[in-house]
């Protein structure tokens, strides 16, 4: 197949996801074109099957914002026309299911038929999309599109609660490289960081309010008063300078790195004991993982998607959001010797379900039933 994927080329999940999914679809064979801004940040490699196309965005007085949708909607155009695709397929609803729409008719009019999937992700349905400036044109977008998916039963739920969906929503999880996302024989940089055998826990994320990363400290400090442990925090973002000052005032500053973003951050989770994911809203939990391939139990939420994920007292253990105790009080059950190895075991063995090679092909299926059926509706149309 040629496929065409639209995606946001930045550290998030979504965009995480469709680089991964691109990357796996050629390597079995399809021709896949990415269609963003910039090259996406785990697009570290090419092959014969893999394409780049960067969307032209060009400032002009008249605008003060440049009109990235009617950019995008463009370049879609352009390359469905010259690369003969057979399906577009858009990760994260805004603005990208809304440019594809656009896309589809301007490419009708040319006698170009071209089968568009919208994924949700999440933010795009639960934060972005409930905005009322929003939500009428996300709707449209969803329900014009010949098929979609969400990311978790969660979310699903979620857009059919608050969006007046009439498309059927197909769920295809998140996914994970097992030959990337493997533990690793790191031992010298555990020494390192932990030069006294301490347990590491580890955090990653954007760093906005909704990953609750005060939490992530909060927790960090009351483990440390039980045990020797240490903190790697891993990403950046709005919420970051008020977590350092947090930690100051903790007194725990010795005892915690601030990491930044990094590309190999399976070597990171590959020397950690435990994984800290408290966020107020996840549709997924793609992070968490990320660490369980790594054999990471996980301490999180049970917040949206996550618990599809975690299973509680199995791979790690779920908690009320915000609530630190819990959290702590679970931490520590993890970290006991006669504990940890049982628990990393059961996260590395959740975590080969969501192997790419298991959820590949749903996405296959689901790209030749939407594509089939697009092509019998063209059919009738021309009768």
């Amino acid at each position: 197949m040629n496929i065409g994927i639209v995606c946001y080329p930045t550290f998030g999940g979504s965009g995480v996801v469709a680089t991964e999914l691109g990357k796996a679809l050629s390597q079995n064979g399809h021709k896949v074109h990415f269609i963003t801004y910039s090259q996406p940040t785990r697009l570290d490699f090419f092959n014969e099957n893999l394409f780049y196309h960067e969307v032209d965005l060009r400032t002009y007085p008249l605008f003060q914002y440049p009109p990235y949708e009617l950019a995008l909607a463009s370049k879609m155009v352009d390359v469905v026309k010259h690369e003969n695709l057979d399906l577009l397929h858009v990760h994260y609803a805004i603005p990208h299911a809304s440019a594809a729409f656009m896309a589809k008719q301007i490419l009708k009019e040319r006698n170009i038929s071209i089968p568009v999937i919208t994924t949700l992700h999440g933010t795009d349905i639960t934060l972005v999309g409930k905005d009322p400036s929003y939500e009428p044109v996300v709707t449209f977008s969803i329900n014009k599109s010949d098929g979609v998916t969400a990311v978790s039963e969660d979310l699903k739920k979620d857009t059919l609660e608050h969006f007046d969906i009439y498309q059927h929503i197909e769920v295809i999880p998140n996914f994970i490289d097992l030959d990337r996302f493997k533990k690793q024989k790191k031992d010298h940089f555990k020494k390192a960081i932990c030069p006294n055998d301490e347990y590491l826990i580890t955090h990653t994320s954007n760093f906005r309010k909704v990953k609750r990363v005060e939490d992530v400290i909060k927790v960090f400090f009351n483990i440390r008063k039980a045990i020797p442990a240490k903190l790697l925090l891993v990403g950046d973002g709005p919420e970051r300078n008020k977590m350092e000052k947090l930690c100051r005032e903790l007194g725990t500053c010795e005892d915690i790195r601030f990491l930044g973003k990094l590309d190999a951050v399976e070597e990171v989770l590959s020397v950690s004991d435990l994984f800290l994911m408290p966020s107020e809203k996840e549709s997924f939990g793609l992070a968490a993982l990320e660490a369980m391939a790594c054999e990471v139990p996980v301490i999180s939420s049970n917040a949206g998607g996550i618990p599809e994920l975690n299973i509680d007292g199995v791979t790690g253990y779920t908690c009320n959001v915000g609530d630190v105790d819990d959290m702590t009080t679970k931490s520590l059950h993890i970290l006991k010797p006669e504990n940890l190895s049982t628990f990393k075991k059961a996260a590395l063995a959740r975590a080969k379900e969501f192997d790419v090679t298991n959820i590949l092909p749903l996405y296959e299926k689901f790209y030749e039933k939407v594509r089939s059926s697009a092509i019998k509706y063209n059919k009738s149309e021309t009768y």
